[in-house]
């Protein structure tokens, strides 16, 4: 996420003096990391918006999936997806060690 300074609250500036600095900087962390265009899962673009509290729709391919309500895959799921991708051409070099080997 984002860092948000307290002069820079970016979109918690509409509330003025009004529910607190650490709520509101809380809070333009999740606006932010929200309404920020996201990799789709399916085609890869970075074309996926917000279509409501945990519904996710792809702009290019027009794919609808569900996700978490502010983003559309947890931190953890992204970082599992990057390691099984990384580790596909290890295990497909291996397999075919195998069937040479064989």
């Amino acid at each position: 996420m984002a860092i948000v300074s307290r002069k820079g609250l970016g979109p918690a500036k509409r509330f003025g003096t009004r529910y607190g600095s650490p709520l509101k900087m809380r809070l333009a962390l999740v606006e932010i990391e929200q309404k920020q265009k996201h990799e789709c899962p399916y085609c890869g673009r970075p074309k996926v918006r917000r279509v409501m509290a945990g519904v996710w729709q792809c702009q290019k391919c027009q794919t609808k999936f569900t996700g978490r309500a502010y983003t559309p895959m947890s931190k953890l799921a992204q970082t599992q997806e990057v390691q099984a991708v990384t580790s596909e051409p290890e295990e497909q070099k291996e397999q075919e060690e195998e069937v040479v080997a064989e």
